[in-house]
């Protein structure tokens, strides 16, 4: 399951230029991904051997002074329910706050390892001047300036020790994961597919994790329901759960090996979807999106047809994803969204023949050239699927940097057309011959 490091701390400490730095190195990090829930952020790094997602709690800017503290000291909470290890950075030129102090109160009584970050220390006079920092009562305290970089690798050497990689799941089970944002129909979801004759579904033995496993084993059909759907028992607070859903989200979607993206049809595929969506799509996990709440659409000819393209247009260019229109509520096609993971399940697996791929793209590629880059022409001599756990392809060229990303998507394209990825992402890599 994926470790989680949360970056904590009031206004103004620098945060957001930490999270930055942790997930712009450039041979470390694949992504980042900004603006769920007022600019929140989540990223990957990787330090060490060892991968881990970085969440950014900054950017919740309420009205009154009183509501801000208190919602700061919050996402202190829910950090330290969620993450692996947590940063409590502070500003080494205005000192300790009494924000700070609270902060600091709250953080004691974790049990996760807490590592103090006292940013803006970018001389040694600076670093003896924020000595005060001690004060705070945390034997891990780092002195960085995160807009230069200085004393982040050090940083990051201790937060990689104290992240222990679980191992995946021992099964040859295919993985299901249940996401979404809150409301929109997990948990009644999860219960449709379980139903109530408990005979069927048996407890992993042993797992402590957190979301919950089980095993699903009903008309032919065994996988495994890994569930997110407990989030709403934590708070009643919108800004909380969407925080929540987002943080088991991320730890459910590591393990897993096809997300169902559970949407509300009343509401239609919002920002967070997307980035739910994209977070998926960047971690090579196949996708089912379910438009739950189906029941509750007044519907024309047209109005599941019209809706799903809607749907394509804002997802593309990952538009080749299986999406149905169910209702938990009333059972309404949840089976055909079985059938359609398991079917997804079995495209992230599929193999083809190097023979088969050499014949087919490089006579797409005679048949339709790349266009040239300053009158120099590229030239493809072999393609073959590379042996990871998801499709992804080495295209061998003369000149890797003469292939346009347009090209690059027309090759995926016809992939796409002459195989069955449906609801897979899949990686292309350009090599040089």
């Amino acid at each position: 399951m994926g470790s989680i490091v949360a970056i904590v701390g009031r206004p103004n400490v620098g945060k957001s230029t930490l999270y930055n730095r942790l997930v712009g190195f450039r041979d470390a990090i694949t992504d980042d991904f900004s603006g769920v829930t007022r600019d929140r952020k989540y990223g990957f790094c990787e330090w060490n051997g060892k991968r881990f997602t970085v969440v950014d709690t900054g950017g919740f800017v309420p009205s009154s002074k009183d509501v801000f503290e208190a919602a700061i000291r919050q996402q202190a909470r829910i950090a330290i329910e969620e993450a692996s290890v947590i940063l409590f950075m502070v500003d080494a030129q205005t000192g300790i706050t009494d924000l700070d102090e609270e902060l600091a109160k709250l953080l004691r009584r974790s049990s996760k390892p807490v590592f103090v970050v006292v940013n803006k220390v970018d001389s040694f006079r600076n670093q003896m001047d924020a000595n005060e920092f001690w004060s705070l009562g945390f034997p891990n305290t780092f002195f960085i300036a995160s807009i230069t970089g200085s004393g982040t690798g050090d940083l990051l050497d201790a937060v990689t020790e104290q992240i222990t990689e679980e191992p995946p799941l021992e099964t040859d089970l295919p993985k299901f994961a249940i996401i979404g944002r809150p409301n929109v129909g997990k948990s009644s979801l999860t219960n449709a597919l379980l139903g109530e004759e408990r005979n069927i579904v048996t407890p992993i033995a042993g797992t402590t994790r957190d979301p919950i496993h089980s095993v699903y084993n009903k008309f032919g059909k065994q996988f495994i329901l890994i569930d997110t759907a407990g989030i709403r028992k934590k708070t009643k607070v919108e800004e909380d759960l969407e925080f929540y859903s987002v943080m088991r989200a991320i730890r459910a979607l590591e393990e897993s090996d096809v997300c169902l993206l559970v949407l509300d049809a009343t509401q239609g595929i919002e920002a967070q979807d997307l980035h739910l969506l994209r977070l998926a799509q960047k971690r090579h996990k196949g996708v089912v999106i379910l438009v739950n709440k189906w029941d509750l659409i007044e519907k024309e000819t047209n109005t599941a047809r019209d809706y799903e393209a809607d749907i394509k247009k804002r997802i593309a260019p990952f538009d080749d994803v299986p999406i149905l229109f169910i209702s938990a509520l009333d059972k309404q096609r949840i089976f055909q969204a079985v059938e359609a993971a398991l079917h997804v399940y079995e495209n992230r697996q599929r193999k083809i023949k190097t023979s088969e791929l050499n014949e087919l793209m490089l006579e797409i590629i005679e048949r339709t050239p790349p266009p040239s880059v300053k009158g120099r022409y590229p030239k493809f001599k072999y393609v073959t699927q590379l042996p990871t756990h998801y499709p992804s392809f080495a295209f061998f060229v003369n000149n890797p940097n003469w292939v346009r990303d347009t090209y690059v998507q027309f090759l995926e394209n016809q992939l796409r057309q002459h195989y069955d990825f449906k609801g897979v992402p899949i990686e292309i890599y350009m090599r040089a011959k």
